[in-house]
């Protein structure tokens, strides 16, 4: 059985659990009044705030839609 072979039998639990040796914490930096900062450094309402925020991805705008609303 090839690795693609057995990687594609597997879970993604199972996926996981076999790399959790080579995985490493993540540190989020955000911006906080005016300045980046990593998380881990917030105080407790900073947090709170942090977990709250929504989430959005701004979808493209195509020319040619540009073109239509001027005109």
């Amino acid at each position: 059985m090839t690795d693609q072979e057995m990687n594609q039998a597997m879970t993604d639990q199972e996926i996981l659990k076999l790399y959790e040796s080579e995985r490493k914490e993540c540190e989020v930096w955000t911006r906080c009044m005016g300045y980046f900062r990593p998380v881990s450094h917030f105080n407790i309402g900073k947090k709170a705030e942090f977990k709250e925020r929504k989430w959005f991805q701004e979808s493209k705008v195509c020319p040619c839609d540009e073109m239509k609303l001027a005109g």
